[in-house]
């Protein structure tokens, strides 16, 4: 039997309902995923572009944009920032150079996840060969880090326990490489 105008009409009327209600659906699932992700992250209304000032939204906007939405790990205050990815931007390497360490800029940026990726930012951009060697015989050798009750980690790999709990108690990366 055919169908009229009107009834195609309504039938696509009720489908559109359902697809409005199955959307409201899914993004309270989509919202209640990015809440728990902000929550792990820290992540702040300013890194997100959601601050007062127009100005400032506007040049986060535009860097967020530059960068490919990636939130950026190391900060030095001045408006620079870092995503961790790619090559070192040259006052990143100019502030090394001047003797200041890379955890001083992870410290201005919120974020634990910038904190869990140090080991691997520590990283120099491109070694020499020489340079080379002497890290893979330097991160092979030996363990990087220790604790008082004699547990190592060699720096690759997720981070143990015992130094979380210790960064988090105060403990620098520094006060307990070996």
């Amino acid at each position: 039997m055919a169908q009229t105008y009107e009834q195609v009409q309504k039938q696509i009327e009720l489908l559109q309902q359902r697809a409005q209600k199955l959307l409201q659906r899914e993004a309270i699932g989509v919202i209640e995923r990015i809440k728990e992700a902000i929550a792990h992250y820290g992540i702040t209304a300013a890194q997100l572009g959601f601050e007062s000032s127009t100005a400032q939204s506007v040049t986060v906007a535009s860097k967020a944009k530059s960068s490919a939405s990636q939130s950026p790990k190391f900060a030095d205050g001045n408006g620079n920032v870092w995503s961790g990815r790619g090559p070192r931007p040259r006052w990143l390497r100019e502030a090394l150079t001047a003797g200041k360490a890379l955890e001083d800029f992870a410290g201005t940026a919120t974020t634990t996840a910038v904190k869990a990726l140090l080991p691997q930012a520590i990283k120099k951009t491109k070694p020499t060969k020489r340079k080379n060697a002497a890290v893979k015989a330097k991160s092979t050798s030996r363990p990087r880090y220790k604790d008082d009750a004699g547990r190592e980690w060699s720096g690759m790999g997720p981070r143990p326990k015992w130094l979380k709990e210790a960064i988090e108690s105060g403990k620098t990366l520094e006060q307990l490489s070996s």
